[in-house]
């Protein structure tokens, strides 16, 4: 008998000793990090609302319980019963019903209405028909990324459960070593921007945290084949960890299956959904450029298929001697502060990913409490001593000062945006601005991936600010579906009526100027000294963005349509302000306030003459040990 199977065989007699005598175990399972309970006595379970919670406490794991398959009603009857239970204004849109695990998957338009308070209404379903119940929301706005994700899971959920099976053993697997370190190799980011990927090693675990492309650079990739990473084979790797889904964090994710990877992914529900709509396009722009994509499709399946998903703040087992904590990084939806505790209490390690200090529009600040830090793996894009942005309102006044000198002109305004994060931002000051009569009315037009990364932020409420979750939840106060909002899904023939059209707004990907719809529009409206392009993110070096933002106005035009240069007559604005990433004060605020703050810190992503300044910076002003690493270096703590 393998130690795990001793474990769990230890743990059904803890939890049989535990619970009430009329309550049967029938089994005890890991799936990933969670150990699910399977009992003959669903109702009895329901019936006692705190029983799961003090299993849980007293065991210190994540507990699920389900049904006995052979205890359960026919989905039929439960199905009348669990619609009679919901109240109607919930808005169940679907039930779905697995009976190889006992679950129903409620989709609902309010999601909260079904759970109940503290999950009265959950309880209430068990104990009236013995199946345990899931609930997701609808999305507001049909999401055809969330719709194919979550029909793609319930193809999969056998072979996900061999899956998270396996994982679960190998989470819980004895430890083999006495040894007592903890290393963190630099594969990529270090001393540029983009292509960000890690391993934390310790003597019985090696962890990959985020593996990503470089914009502007093609075939510049982490530094996966060194011994450290998948040299010794992609299956030396226990699991991987996405801070967000931005493609220089997660582009080269699907690789990893490529090279024979078979382990967990783990991130943020919204995070799983954006990783799979950015990389199916990645792989779309390769193909309409000529360029031999990385790897297939299939490979975007298999990462979505080993994702486990984790919400802020949930203490998470993902080796022997490593927990995970995600917690909002206030960058772009579902983005995480990834938090490591390693070994009982021998160290613990923050990789910040990207942040956002301060509240925005969209998200709340970055959380930066935690009960240890010794050491920060700290994001530095806008780390150098001139790196200040813009306030936000002035940021905003601006961008409204801009509209309506293009306007008064008969003028057109395209801002190029990435789909995730800032287009959202900028609709929200767009809706208002309208709406309180800053701005004339005027069409928006979403072009390129936006509308649809919209569709997932809507799925994702509680992702969101406060006050904008709160809006959203009210279907009439939902900022998104403002009339002003137009989906560019007519190709080149609408472009073309909107460019012979009235004054008029455009968002359009890509954020940097690297290729997709905004090459249209620069055809469309560069000619035309009335127009305005104005740029509201990171230009990163080597993009077409960043020279045209340095006076560039020869513009190389190769889209599959057209080839030449362009002569870009329009004018060319940089309203600072909108990035994602926090700016020189709020990357100081994030490190100053952290308490206790961290040992040391390893500034990373960020230009050279950045990472070098504030890495200085963090020393002098707080005197802790400070790093610029290049790529390929290797620390050791402990």
């Amino acid at each position: 008998m393998s130690s795990v199977e001793r474990q769990l065989d230890d743990l059904q007699a803890e939890i049989e000793d535990e619970v009430p005598s009329d309550i049967s175990i029938s089994d005890v399972t890991y799936e990933g990090p969670e150990l699910v309970v399977y009992t003959r006595d669903p109702k009895r379970f329901a019936s006692d609302g705190d029983l799961v919670r003090r299993l849980a406490s007293k065991l210190r794991k994540r507990i699920t319980v389900r049904p006995d398959p052979d205890v359960l009603s026919h989905p039929r009857e439960a199905e009348d019963t669990v619609r009679d239970i919901i109240p109607e204004e919930a808005g169940v849109t679907d039930l779905d019903f697995h009976t190889d695990t006992g679950e129903i998957f409620i989709e609902a338009e309010k999601p909260g209405m079904v759970i109940g308070r503290h999950g009265s209404t959950l309880r209430e379903i068990t104990q009236e028909v013995g199946w345990t119940p899931e609930v997701v929301r609808t999305p507001p706005i049909e999401s055809s990324t969330v719709s194919n994700v979550r029909n793609f899971l319930k193809q999969e959920r056998e072979e996900r459960r061999d899956i998270l099976e396996r994982v679960g053993r190998q989470i819980h697997r004895e430890e083999m070593s006495d040894d007592e370190w903890v290393r963190i190799t630099t594969l990529g980011c270090c001393r540029e921007v983009g292509r960000a990927s890690f391993i934390i090693s310790t003597p019985e675990t090696r962890i990959l945290v985020d593996c990503g492309d470089k914009p502007g650079a093609e075939g510049e990739v982490p530094y996966l084949q060194v011994p450290e990473a998948l040299g010794a084979g992609a299956n030396t790797i226990d699991a991987v960890v996405l801070t967000h889904a931005h493609l220089d964090h997660s582009a080269l994710i699907p690789l990893l299956f490529k090279y024979g990877y078979d382990g967990p992914i783990y991130c943020t529900e919204p995070t799983r959904d954006l990783m799979g709509l950015l990389t199916l396009d990645y792989l779309d722009v390769a193909a309409k450029e000529g360029r031999t994509p990385p790897y297939e499709s299939s490979q975007v399946r298999e990462a979505i298929k080993h994702t486990v998903p984790i919400e802020y703040g949930d203490v998470t087992d993902i080796a022997p001697d490593v927990k995970l904590t995600m917690h909002n990084a206030g960058h772009i939806l579902g983005s995480a502060v990834s938090h490591f505790h390693i070994g009982d209490g021998l160290y613990n390690v923050a990789f910040s990913g990207d942040i956002h200090y301060d509240d925005t529009r969209l998200f709340n600040g970055a959380v930066n409490e935690f009960p240890r830090v010794e050491t920060l793996v700290m994001e530095s894009t806008y780390g150098g001593r001139n790196d200040y942005q813009t306030d936000q309102a002035d940021s905003e006044r601006r961008l409204k000062k801009v509209i309506n000198e293009a306007y008064e002109r008969d003028g057109k305004v395209v801002i190029p945006a990435f789909a995730v994060g800032r287009s959202q931002e900028i609709m929200l000051v767009l809706e208002e601005a309208m709406r309180s009569g800053d701005i004339p009315e005027m069409p928006v037009h979403l072009d390129g991936m936006i509308w649809e990364a919209t569709a997932i932020h809507t799925t994702y409420p509680e992702y969101l600010r406060d006050d904008l979750r709160d809006r959203i939840f009210h279907e009439d106060e939902n900022p998104f579906l403002a009339d002003q909002f137009n989906h560019i899904d007519g190709g080149e023939e609408e472009r073309q009526e909107v460019a012979d059209g009235d004054p008029c707004i455009v968002l359009s990907t890509s954020g940097m100027v690297t290729g997709g719809p905004i090459m249209s529009w620069l055809h469309h409206f560069g000619a035309d000294p009335d127009n305005r392009l104005v740029f509201v993110g990171y230009q990163a070096q080597g993009t077409l963005g960043r020279r045209i933002q340095n006076g560039w106005d020869e513009i190389p035009m190769n889209d599959g349509r057209r080839s030449g240069n362009l002569t870009l007559k329009m004018d060319v604005e940089t309203v600072d302000g909108f990035s994602g990433h926090a700016d020189r004060q709020g990357l100081e605020n994030f490190v100053k306030t952290m308490n206790p703050r961290p040992e040391k810190v390893l500034c990373v992503h960020g230009d050279e003459s950045s990472v070098q300044d504030f890495s200085s910076a963090l020393y002098h002003e707080y005197n802790m040990r400070t790093f610029a690493p290049k790529n390929l270096e290797t620390f050791r703590f402990k």
